[in-house]
Formats: C-alpha cells, sequence, structure tokens
C-alpha cells in the first residue's frame, strides 16, 4: 500500500506526555519524546560570531545524539511528522531545531507545529486538525534570550575565575535576584527593633467576658513606649467607668480569586505546604502530562506555565453546568470576567482542572499526597472563581473610660459564597465573637493585659515573597521563576533555611563585585526592560539582532575596563590564623570555599587538612574550645553550632553566632526571630537579659 500504511509522527518533550496522547490517538499516530533540547550553545566556547549579527553555533547536545538520531530514523518511516513540544519560547525553539535535523536527512518530508493548552482527546484531537507553521518571532525571541544570557556567562565569569575564585559563573537574570536577596539581608542586619507596648483591658457583660484593646489616650492615637506609660493608664483608670459610647456594623463583599497564575499557583503552594518553587512545578508537570486515574491516562490539568487569568469559553461553560448541578445557589447569572494586571503574554489560560468534574476527592486515590495537594489547589481556585461573593458582617465597638478609648471589633461570615467549595484553601476561621452591646451600656472591668512588643525588620524572601517580586518587578516570566532560584542554590550564592532564603557570603561578595562594576546589568528596571524587548521580539515590534546588539555594544567595553581595572581579590579573603596544623605543623588560614568560609593548611596540596571556622569562643567556663557550625548526620540535617571540644564539651545551640560579644556579660550574641520581634540578636547567656533594642545599641555605643 506504499505510503498509506506509513504513520504520523508525533513528537513532545516527555516520555509521560507521549504515553497520554498515544493511548488518546491510537493506530495511525507514533508519538516519541524528544526529552527537552536537543540542539543548543556548546558549553567549551561563546559559540556566538558577535562580528557576523551575533550569528549562533548550534551543536547536538552531548549524550542527546542517539536520542535525535532515534527521532530522524522514526521520521524516515513516517508521512508526516508534528512537533508538539509545549507552546512557549523554549518549546518553539526545541520544534524550530527538530524539524531542521529531520529535514536534513528528509527534506520532502512535511512538518508542521501543533500546540495545546491541555491533554484531553478532544483537545488534541483539535490540534491535529489545525497545524501550522513554526513562529519563527518566538524561535527569535528564544534564541535572543539564549544568546544575551550566554554573553553575560561567559564575559562575567572569567572576570570572577581571575579577581575572585575559579569555577565561579555569573547569570543575567539570576544576578539580579541575588542582588535583591543581598540587598534584603543588609535590610535586616541594619535593623534595630524597638520597644513598644499595648493595653488590653478585660470586659464583662453578663456572662459574655471579651478584650477590648487601647486606641485613644488624650484625644491623641495610643503610643505607648514602655510598660511605665501602660501602668499610668491603668492607675489613671482606676475606679473610672467603662461604657459603651459607638457601636458600628459594615459589611463586606468577599469576592472570589482568579484562578491561577505560575506565580500564585507557586505562592499558594509554598504558604500553604511549603513547596519549593521547583517542587510546585515538578507536581504540576506531572499532573499535566497525565495521571492514570483508573478510567485511563488524563492530564488533570492545563498547562502550568502561564501570566494570564484567562479561562476558555468551554472551560467556563463545563464549570457553570457542575454549579448549576452541585452549587446552583452559588452559581452567578453571568460567568466571572478577571482582567489580568500588568504585562501579560496571555499566551496560555490559567491553570484549570481540565475536566471540572474531577474533583479532588474522586481522583485521591491515584494521587501521590502531594500530587492531591496541590490539585486541590488547583481545582478549588478554579472552581471557586466562577461562584458568587461571600459576604462578612463586623461589628466595631468603641468604649469610653475616662481619657481612654478602647475598641474590640468582631466579623462574622453571614454568606460563605465560593467559600462553601473551599476545603485545602478554606480561610482559617479565627472569628472573635462580641456579646450584643448597646450605646451608653455599663461594662464591668475585669483586668488589664499591658504587652511588650517590638517593631518587626523586614522579612528575608521565601520562594513565594520573591516570585512575588520578581513578578511585581517585571523581572524574568512564569517559565523561568523556579530555575532562578534554583541555580542561585546551585551556585551556593544563596542558601535555604527554614524556608527563607539567605545570601551566603560567598553571594555577597558576588553581589558587591558585580553592584559596583556591572550596576545597569544587576539594575531590577534595565532587566524588567529587556524582558519587555524579548516580548517584543516575540510580538513582531522589534530585530532580536538589535536587541542584542545594543546590550553588547554597552556590555562589552564595560567588561574589558573592568577585567584591566579591578584588582584582584584573590587570595585578600585568605586571613592568616594563630593555629597550626595539626599533621603537619605548618600554618593555618581562613579560606573562602564554594560552601563558605573554612581553615586549611597552608601546605595545600602536599597537606589537605582542614576544619570550620571559629564562630565564637564557647561558653562554658571551663572550656578553651571554640563554637563551629556543624550539621547532623541523620534526619534532616539540620545545622546546629557546637563546641569543637566535643565530645568532652557537649555544649550545642541551633541559633547561628553574630561575630559580636555581648557588652554586659561578655559571651557572644547569635541571630535570632520570632513573630513578635522579626530578626533581632540576643545573649547566648540565659542569665542575661540583653536584647539588641535602640536603648541598648545606644547605651553601648
Amino acid at each position: 500500500m506504499g505510503n498509506n500504511t506509513k504513520e504520523i509522527l508525533i513528537i513532545v518533550e516527555s516520555p509521560a506526555k507521549a504515553r497520554t496522547i498515544e493511548k488518546y490517538l491510537g493506530s495511525g499516530f507514533t508519538v516519541e519524546a524528544s526529552m527537552g533540547h536537543l540542539v543548543d550553545l556548546p558549553k567549551s566556547r561563546l559559540a556566538v560570531d558577535v562580528e557576523n549579527n551575533f550569528e549562533p553555533e548550534y551543536i547536538t547536545i552531548r549524550g542527546k545524539a542517539k536520542i535525535l538520531k532515534g527521532l530522524q530514523k522514526a521520521a524516515g518511516k513516517s508521512v508526516e511528522v508534528l512537533l508538539a513540544s509545549d507552546n512557549d519560547r523554549e518549546g518553539e525553539a526545541i520544534s524550530y531545531h527538530l524539524k531542521n535535523a529531520i529535514q536534513s536527512k528528509q527534506p520532502e518530508l512535511p512538518i508542521k507545529r501543533i500546540i495545546f493548552n491541555e491533554i484531553t482527546p478532544q483537545v488534541i484531537r483539535e490540534a491535529i486538525a489545525k497545524p501550522r507553521e513554526i513562529d519563527a518571532a518566538k524561535v527569535d525571541a528564544q534564541k535572543a534570550r539564549r544568546i544575551l544570557d550566554r554573553l553575560v556567562g561567559y564575559h562575567l565569569s572569567p572576570i570572577l575565575w581571575k579577581k575572585v575564585k575559579n569555577g565561579l559563573s555569573a547569570g543575567r537574570v539570576q544576578s539580579v535576584t541575588l542582588r535583591l536577596i543581598c540587598e534584603r539581608e543588609q535590610e535586616i542586619e541594619s535593623f534595630v527593633p524597638e520597644e513598644y507596648w499595648s493595653l488590653e483591658v478585660e470586659l464583662r457583660k453578663g456572662k459574655s467576658v471579651f478584650r477590648a484593646q487601647l486606641a485613644e489616650y488624650l484625644g491623641k492615637k495610643s503610643d505607648l513606649k514602655t510598660q511605665s506609660d501602660c501602668l499610668n493608664i491603668v492607675s489613671e483608670l482606676h475606679g473610672k467607668e467603662f461604657r459603651v459610647s459607638d457601636v458600628k456594623v459594615t459589611q463586606k463583599t468577599l469576592r472570589p480569586r482568579p484562578a491561577y497564575t505560575t506565580s500564585k499557583c507557586q505562592q499558594e503552594a509554598a504558604n500553604r505546604f511549603g513547596f519549593t518553587s521547583r517542587k510546585t512545578m515538578q507536581i504540576a508537570q506531572a499532573l499535566y502530562e497525565g495521571i492514570d486515574i483508573g478510567s485511563g491516562r488524563v492530564g488533570l490539568i492545563t498547562y502550568m506555565r502561564t501570566d494570564s487569568t484567562r479561562v476558555s469559553p468551554v472551560a467556563l461553560k463545563e464549570v457553570r453546568e457542575y454549579l448549576g448541578k452541585h452549587y446552583p445557589k452559588e452559581l452567578p447569572q453571568k460567568a466571572n470576567i478577571y482582567v489580568s494586571s500588568g504585562k501579560v503574554q496571555d499566551a496560555h489560560e490559567a491553570i484549570r482542572p481540565t475536566y471540572v468534574v474531577n474533583t479532588p476527592a474522586d481522583v485521591k486515590s491515584s494521587l501521590t499526597a502531594d500530587q492531591f495537594k496541590l490539585y486541590s489547589l488547583i481545582w478549588e481556585r478554579f472552581v471557586s472563581s466562577q461562584m458568587k461573593p461571600g459576604r462578612s458582617s463586623t461589628v466595631s465597638v468603641e468604649i469610653q473610660a475616662g481619657e481612654a478609648a478602647f475598641r474590640a471589633s468582631a466579623t462574622s461570615v453571614f454568606e460563605r459564597g465560593y467559600q462553601k467549595v473551599l476545603r485545602v484553601l478554606a480561610p482559617k476561621e479565627a472569628m472573635k465573637a462580641l456579646p450584643k452591646l448597646d450605646v451608653g451600656e455599663e461594662l464591668e472591668a475585669l483586668r488589664f493585659h499591658p504587652e511588650q512588643h517590638f517593631t518587626s525588620g523586614s522579612a528575608r524572601y521565601t520562594d513565594a515573597t520573591i516570585i512575588k517580586a520578581l513578578e511585581e518587578k517585571g523581572i524574568g516570566r512564569p517559565s523561568t521563576y523556579a530555575p532562578i532560584i534554583s541555580v542561585l542554590l546551585d551556585r551556593y550564592y544563596v542558601v535555604r533555611k527554614a524556608r527563607q532564603l539567605i545570601a551566603t557570603q560567598l553571594g555577597r561578595i558576588i553581589n558587591n563585585l558585580l553592584t559596583e562594576n556591572f550596576s545597569e546589568l544587576v539594575n531590577e528596571n534595565f532587566t524588567a526592560e529587556m524582558e519587555r524587548r524579548l516580548d517584543d521580539v516575540e510580538g513582531r515590534n522589534e530585530s532580536w539582532v538589535e536587541v542584542v546588539k545594543e546590550f553588547y555594544r554597552d556590555f562589552k567595553p564595560q567588561v574589558d575596563h573592568v577585567m584591566e581595572t579591578l584588582e584582584s581579590i584573590k587570595g585578600v579573603l585568605d586571613e592568616p590564623t594563630d593555629l597550626l596544623c595539626e599533621k603537619c605543623g605548618r600554618p593555618m588560614v581562613k579560606k573562602l570555599g564554594r560552601y563558605g568560609f573554612f581553615i586549611a593548611c597552608t601546605g595545600f596540596p602536599e597537606c589537605r587538612n582542614t576544619k570550620p571556622v571559629p564562630l565564637a569562643d564557647c561558653p562554658r567556663p571551663d572550656c578553651d574550645g571554640k563554637i563551629v557550625a556543624r550539621k547532623r548526620q541523620k534526619g534532616r540535617g539540620r545545622e546546629f553550632y557546637g563546641c569543637s571540644n566535643y565530645p568532652d564539651c557537649d555544649f550545642v545551640t541551633y541559633d547561628k553566632p553574630t561575630g559580636s560579644n555581648c557588652p554586659r556579660c561578655g559571651q557572644f550574641l547569635v541571630e535570632k526571630q520570632d513573630k513578635q520581634r522579626g530578626a533581632y540578636k540576643a545573649c547566648i547567656n540565659p542569665e542575661c537579659s540583653y536584647l539588641h533594642t535602640q536603648e541598648a545599641e545606644d547605651k553601648s555605643a
């Protein structure tokens, strides 16, 4: 039968996606996976011809030749090839390189591009029925980003090798993110908590007891600096009547939120479950590519890299039918439409379930615990987005006593609306109840509750908050948020502790060098403008060559100037110590390694003796040991700080020494953080009350 027996070859990116699609299509189709990019710039050289319009030199990625040959062979046995990589810039580039590679062997073979936002039988068949050509503008935008990143990496990395330390590297967008994290760390270190107090009174009406907080005193807003301020007011109010002076009832509309974008999904998963951005995307990828739910493999969610809140008419119709059946009273007359804010590419819908009838409860047995958590978030957020608002009522009461005004409030939800569908996303009920109160009514004051507080500084970034910051500043795109964080962690410029992202000493050194010498490159506005221009390339409003040429014209002279004039700090960071190597007797020095500072023998490489850096003197009076960083060998590997004389001295603390000593008792200060004070420093000595407040700073200065 000749060519009539040949099948159509569909090439996707992953085997999981290939298995799902192959089951949908049956005979007449073969589905293979490219395993991501097969063609890219070589790692060993710049491979960008800066003299010839920045023409890139692409090669088959090492280790991928066998996969590419297999796809070329499969294409030779096919009547047509449909390229079905992801519908974004990277996916378009994968399809572009695959087409070129296949056509080099089969120049007459028809090769087309298909795209889809979800992996369901109907959508896949619709995509196959409407193949198109490869989007050259999208390929150009990816090419421009790749070349910009290559130019930055291959010009900045040698500066770091020569001036700081071998093996270091710097990236274009990662360096801006590193700057944000370093600047936040500087804010935290320079912040000094200030003491303030609040005063509550416990009141009774009949059998009901509730608290009200001091809001005004002597006609001015409450501003209590010390405990004595509170006690003075308590003394003044002794014997005074407490009467209700005002009662207000306000109602509020609680509006549902739109279906998730990538960043909002990552933020929610981080806040709710402690998922890293990388973990969220890995789980979402599996849900998108297909899970066997008993009735067969099905892609449970739509494409997970998106900056849009748009939802297709088909999905809106389906969810409204579901709500009409299960929550008819919460179904609005018309679908809720959400407008995306800021610059949105809108290439994909919001993240939503492919079939809303696949409720979390229905598919739970087919999912891992983490898959169930993320799918529940996505399903609940989407379904609730198309429901009626809820309604809440807040009662605010003002109570007058002498020259003091106290306030209390309580909120209750009287129409749940969209909240009826929420389980995982249900708001934490922390409603305070108040008895029915009328103006002029006298209340019995039972006791006063003064409470000490400290002002809070900026919190360290977490995955959720750094992604929010990047999105707000226009840095990166939905596909790059997770990789940006991962690269900084992999390079050890940043570490993650208790969900917080903390710049390492190495990260600070790199940031200082880049900020001082390439201030525009690590400027958030410059980076956001570059993202906008890449979008313009994709929108056919700008030439990729011009974007790269303009950048390189200013960047290269700056690189040459810094390479020529910047003094090397190689070895400058090495500090002599009074320690002698116990193995060979030579002096030991403090050196900066990939994972921070350490003590090393000057006899390297003949002697490779190393030890951790002492952070403080052991506080035990009968011990001459030093406090060093340690890590548990088993369990979660949490870092702690212990005496170098272990096991003779068993002193340990989980609080990191700051490098400075207490001005009161002489023992070392440690880093602490809590919800009341934020980040602060305190003495390790439990008998010492020293706290790093402004008052203490002034006294010790």
